[in-house]
C-alpha cells in the first residue's frame, strides 16, 4: 500500500501508523514465541522453537527495511508530485491568491464603513443627549 500511495502526506502517515501496530504485534507475537520455548521441557523443542522464532525474526527485520526503502520511495514521490504541481499550477495559485486578497481587502473596507457609521451615530446620540440634558 505505502509503494502505491500517491499522496498526500496524510495519507501516507496513516499507513504509517497502521504498518506500526502491525509491526509491534509482530513482536509481541515473536517475544511469546521465545517465551513458549524457553518453557518447553525437552531440548530438541526448543531449539526447534527458537529457530523458527529467529526465521521469524530475520523476516520482520527484513520487512521494516523494505518498509522504510518503500517509506522514502513514496516521500520522494509526493515530494516531486507536490513540487510539479506548485512549478506547473502556479498560475492558478496566484490568481486564488490574488482573488483572496480582492476578497480580503473588500471585507476591511466594509468593516471600516460599518465601524464609521457606527461613530457616526454614537456622535448623533451623544448630541441629542447633550441637547437634552440642556433642555432639562
Amino acid at each position: 500500500d505505502i509503494r502505491e500511495c500517491s499522496g498526500p502526506h496524510n495519507i501516507l502517515m496513516e499507513l504509517n501508523a497502521a504498518v506500526k501496530e502491525k509491526n509491534n504485534q509482530l513482536r509481541q507475537r515473536i517475544q511469546e514465541m521465545e517465551q513458549m520455548a524457553k518453557e518447553q521441557d525437552k531440548e530438541t523443542d526448543k531449539n526447534a522453537i527458537l529457530r523458527e522464532t529467529e526465521g521469524h525474526l530475520k523476516q520482520m527485520l527484513s520487512n521494516q527495511t523494505a518498509w522504510r526503502k518503500s517509506n522514502l520511495a513514496c516521500k520522494m514521490a509526493i515530494d516531486n508530485l507536490e513540487k510539479d504541481q506548485l512549478l506547473h499550477g502556479g498560475d492558478t495559485l496566484v490568481r486564488q491568491r490574488k482573488a483572496t486578497k480582492e476578497s480580503l481587502v473588500q471585507t476591511s473596507s466594509d468593516i471600516t464603513e460599518n465601524l464609521m457609521g457606527i461613530s457616526r451615530m454614537m456622535a448623533q446620540q451623544v448630541k441629542q443627549s447633550e441637547e437634552t440634558i440642556g433642555t432639562l
